[in-house]
């Protein structure tokens, strides 16, 4: 079995060494999706999609990816800090500081963005349903980036299998496991893209207010539930309530909101667009 796996090509995880300096690929996904998301968002705004004119100024959203970026870096590290090790953090606060080190959480930086979202619409006077729409349909180029980066690093690694496309990773032992860092970039980033994108285009929904982002919530929850079936759960957390992780269980609520959301955009929308 072990013969016919897959063998794990070795990456480095710095991408650029200049001796003095490095740049992990990790910090280029960070860097290249606020990017993309920037570039795809001003793309989002063409008025030819608007007929009353975008929801934002391009001027609005350059802030906006701005603000958005200390969202997803802050929320990132503290929802890893309160989600997954509290304890040692808590022991060791300063160590809470060294992002360096590793250990972001996705569902952490939801929240961070949605803080983001929430005060930006209140002080700029903004839907922040049409933005948090907008936001939903920009967020998957982030996580496929950074699930590749997480393959390059050999890190997240999958489950123990005896399927044809099982992986060595050297990190996890001798035995194959599935590549669940590309299964979480297919699912979660370019699926739920693509779905969000055909979404916005094709139908009519981004006139209904929040309906785009509780379709990204309800995408990812469902995405993120089943990628972790492939996914090997953290080794200091292990399996928690009904056998399920973590990552799952941060995962429910999201679906509850998204359902929410679609919900209430359903019955506040203008009566051309309930027929989307």
């Amino acid at each position: 079995m072990i013969l016919a796996a897959i063998q794990y090509p070795s990456f480095n995880p710095v991408a650029i060494d200049l001796g003095f300096f490095q740049i992990r690929w990790y910090a280029l996904a960070y860097i290249g999706g606020l990017l993309l998301g920037w570039w795809y968002l001003n793309r989002l705004l063409d008025t030819k999609w608007w007929p009353d004119g975008p929801p934002l100024s391009k001027k609005e959203a350059e802030d906006l990816v701005f603000w958005a970026m200390l969202g997803v870096v802050i929320g990132g590290r503290l929802g890893y800090v309160l989600f997954y090790k509290p304890s040692e953090y808590f022991s060791h606060p300063l160590e809470i500081l060294q992002v360096w080190n590793g250990g972001m959480s996705f569902h952490g930086g939801l929240l961070g963005v949605v803080t983001v979202i929430i005060a930006y619409a209140l002080i700029n006077k903004r839907s922040m349903f049409h933005i948090g729409d907008l936001v939903g349909c920009v967020v998957p180029i982030g996580l496929m980036l950074g699930r590749i980066a997480n393959f390059i690093n050999g890190e997240l690694y999958g489950r123990i299998t005896g399927s044809d496309w099982g992986m060595i990773f050297p990190q996890a032992g001798p035995e194959p496991r599935y590549p669940s860092q590309l299964i979480e970039a297919t699912l979660e980033g370019l699926v739920l893209l693509i779905v969000l994108r055909l979404l916005f285009t094709r139908t009519s929904l981004r006139f209904r207010p929040g309906t785009l982002c509780g379709c990204f919530l309800i995408g990812y929850g469902l995405a993120r539930i089943v990628s972790e079936f492939f996914r090997e759960p953290d080794a200091y957390l292990g399996y928690l309530w009904f056998h399920a992780s973590m990552g799952q269980l941060l995962s429910i609520p999201m679906l509850l909101v998204g359902a929410w959301l679609i919900i209430r955009a359903r019955r506040t929308a203008p009566s051309h667009a309930r027929t989307a």
